[in-house]
């Protein structure tokens, strides 16, 4: 419905808190622990995900708004109005059902895999033969490695690493009562079996915690429990470098051994422990009531990833996902070279369903090509086993000119991004890092080729990292291009970041901060004008998270002109829809399921004016203003149309998706009588069907592809 676009709007009606947002966004994925569709084994890995989702939560969110409050008292969220303080007291509040249901969940789901004859023991529910096993490997694997400390006043309270398990304990000698730590140490193994025939278990942490009386023998214990410390992880990466002298890898590395030290935002606490003794570590650790969380379910459950390889073939088939593979791309021929079928089209990769095969093919035979003269890339976040850094690292080798910009910013990868950047330097690539306050967080490779004199580009932007690993777990896109203007950009985009030029023009590419934003505000502009006309307007994105509030609060205004808007935002959203009024023409849903949802498309029109774009960046400030991203507009109409579809199916799943509703509820969506539609599942058949049937198979390749072809086979180190 067109409305008078001169009323007051009261925008802030319309937005919810980031961090109270992002929690809702965590109970989706703990609700996936508790979907009987879901094989039991995968359950489990929901919920270790939601803990540590959680923690990391705690490091970084709480932890800024912790020195927001400390140092920053004037700071309020510009969408809600609330104050740091206000935001904490929230989130606390907010974290206190959650456990609860985390609780709750683990222990439906022990029973579940104890009756399946998978089981976590706890120390009273040991057999008499268990226990003589438990002791044993007590005495021989754990006692001569513990680090015990008793806190009095020749033994200051120790430093608790972050994150952490130890064993807290209350002790008494006649009248003297001290309180002692028992640090759970990394080099034991934290599951023991105590039956392999019947896949009986108990965690090391729950061994420490019986034999503490053993541990501390002069002393009586009165009261025992697994605790956990969560420390501030928001580092100032950019902190004490003014001086243009300072080594920015010796720095960073600096930076990551301060992060084990920081203030610590949460106690956690598994077992029983009185308030005395609760108060007295809060006193130690700094940390108000509120930030104390008591839990039933172990602190970390990280080891259910442990479980999966214990188990036999038949155990598998039915407490895990039938494995999937990555499809071929439809798109390509792997009987030709991958360079001069790029030259010919543009070609999209969409992973998780399809591989990641063809872009590290690209980089290898541009390593070898003679025609290539350099290859340029951005890098946030690779494996570490990276077969596309040893690409790189090859074409150094053989004299092109590689350069790559890593960011070693990107927050728990930066020691692996360190040891790639020494690596690739010492390989002869020309490593530059990224800038003062704005992390490069863009995906895009550009090679550059001299072929008969004339200078070609092929460039790749992606919607992922390049990361063979996670490419197998998220879903991303990956476009290839040889388009002479996308070319051009790209090779502005890089002499831009050479010389720390941020406010570089573009003529197709989308960059932030130079005019990302701006570009979204536009085309957003373009179909409220539509509206007005009484046109069709529409927007479809598929993104992350959605916090900008200069586009929320544009969005708003194209709802209200008419626009059609459906969104797919997997974790964070700020934007409430479907108010009366306001957002009552913007559709929000959120899937979570098997794969993590990471791409990010942004499509604007209706029919074959539809603009498409992908892009590196959400529509979240952080994306849009405070670092470097980059979209890429979608020119070929089959491709085009491709992603159209796409949004089209996850729009309509009604399986994983959850709706969110105008109170700010996500509601579950279920078929009701209508086929179920899992987007996910059909991806991976919809790849499966095109692998069988490619779309290259009744094009015959151009003479000089095929001429190319017998070139690259009988190259050595093709």
């Amino acid at each position: 419905m067109n409305r008078d676009m001169q009323e007051p709007v009261n925008y802030r009606s319309c937005m919810q808190n980031r961090e109270l947002s992002w929690l809702k966004f965590n109970q989706r994925v703990l609700e996936e622990a508790d979907c009987p569709d879901t094989p039991l084994l995968e359950r489990f890995h929901f919920l270790s995900i939601f803990t540590s989702n959680l923690d990391e939560f705690f490091m970084v969110r709480v932890g800024s708004l912790i020195d927001y409050m400390l140092f920053s008292p004037d700071y309020y969220d510009n969408k809600t109005g609330m104050t740091a303080a206000e935001q904490l007291s929230e989130i606390y509040r907010a974290c206190i059902p959650l456990y609860v249901l985390r609780d709750g969940s683990f222990a439906r789901i022990s029973g579940e895999l104890s009756a399946a004859g998978i089981s976590y023991v706890r120390m009273g529910e040991l057999r008499k033969i268990e226990e003589k096993l438990v002791e044993d490997f007590f005495a021989r694997e754990v006692m001569p490695v513990l680090s015990p400390q008793i806190i009095d006043q020749s033994h200051p309270f120790p430093h608790i690493g972050n994150k952490q398990l130890n064993i807290a304990v209350t002790l008494h000698q006649q009248n003297n009562t001290v309180f002692g730590i028992i640090p759970v140490p990394s080099a034991v193994r934290r599951v023991f079996t105590v039956d392999p025939s019947e896949r009986r278990f108990v965690l090391v942490e729950d061994v420490i915690l019986h034999f503490a009386g053993r541990v501390f023998e002069k002393y009586r214990v009165s009261e025992k429990a697994v605790i956990c410390v969560t420390r501030n992880a928001d580092i100032d990466t950019d902190a004490g470098l003014l001086d243009e002298d300072t080594d920015y890898r010796q720095h960073m590395k600096k930076i990551l051994k301060k992060r084990l030290r920081l203030s610590p935002v949460r106690l956690e606490i598994q077992g029983e422990m009185s308030e005395e003794a609760q108060k007295y570590l809060r006193s130690k650790l700094g940390l108000e009531k509120a930030q104390v969380f008591r839990s039933c379910a172990p602190l970390d459950l990280s080891y259910c990833f442990g479980l999966d390889a214990r188990l036999p073939y038949d155990m598998k088939r039915t407490l895990l996902q039938t494995p999937f593979t990555p499809q071929p791309s439809s798109m390509v021929n792997p009987d030709v070279s991958i360079i001069q079928q790029v030259l010919r089209r543009d070609i999209l990769l969409s992973y998780p369903y399809e591989s990641m095969k063809p872009l590290l093919n690209l980089l290898r035979e541009a390593a070898t090509d003679p025609e290539v003269v350099s290859i340029k890339i951005t890098l946030y976040r690779i494996a570490r086993q990276s077969t596309l850094a040893e690409a790189l690292i090859e074409a150094a080798e053989n004299g092109k000119d590689v350069t790559v910009l890593m960011e070693l910013r990107a927050r728990f990868d930066e020691e692996n991004n360190i040891e790639w950047a020494q690596r690739l330097e010492e390989a002869g690539c020309q490593v530059i890092y990224g800038m003062d306050g704005f992390k490069v967080h863009s995906k895009i490779c550009l090679i550059t080729r001299r072929s008969k004199g004339e200078i070609q580009h092929i460039t790749q932007i992606g919607t992922g990292n390049y990361n063979e690993k996670t490419a197998k777990l998220y879903t991303d896109l990956a476009i290839l291009t040889s388009n002479r203007n996308i070319g051009a950009d790209a090779a502005a985009f890089f002499m831009n970041l050479s010389i720390s030029n941020l406010d570089g023009s573009y003529h197709d590419l989308w960059v932030a901060p130079a005019n990302f934003k701006e570009s979204i505000l536009r085309l957003t502009d373009g179909e409220i004008a539509k509206a007005k006309e009484g046109r069709p307007a529409r927007i479809m994105v598929k993104c992350n998270s959605f916090t900008d509030k200069d586009i929320i609060e544009r969005f708003v205004d194209a709802s209200r002109a008419g626009v059609e808007i459906r969104l797919v935002i997997r974790g964070i959203c700020c934007l409430t829809p479907q108010i009366p009024g306001l957002t009552e023409n913007i559709q929000i849903i959120s899937i979570v399921g098997r794969f993590l949802e990471h791409s990010r498309i942004y499509a604007f029109g209706v029919g074959d004016e539809t603009r498409v774009f992908i892009a590196s960046g959400d529509m979240m400030t952080r994306n849009t203003e405070r670092r470097v991203e980059v979209a890429c507009p979608i020119y070929d109409p089959n491709i085009r149309k491709r992603l159209l579809e796409m949004i089209d199916v996850m729009l309509r799943d009604n399986v994983k998706a959850r709706e969110q509703f105008s109170d700010g509820r996500y509601i579950l969506r279920t078929p009701l009588g209508a086929p179920a539609l899992n987007a996910q599942e059909y991806f991976m058949q919809q790849a499966k069907d095109a692998a069988a049937h490619p779309d290259w198979k009744n094009e015959p390749a151009p003479r000089n592809e095929r001429k190319f072809l017998g070139w690259f086979r009988r190259n050595p180190k093709k």
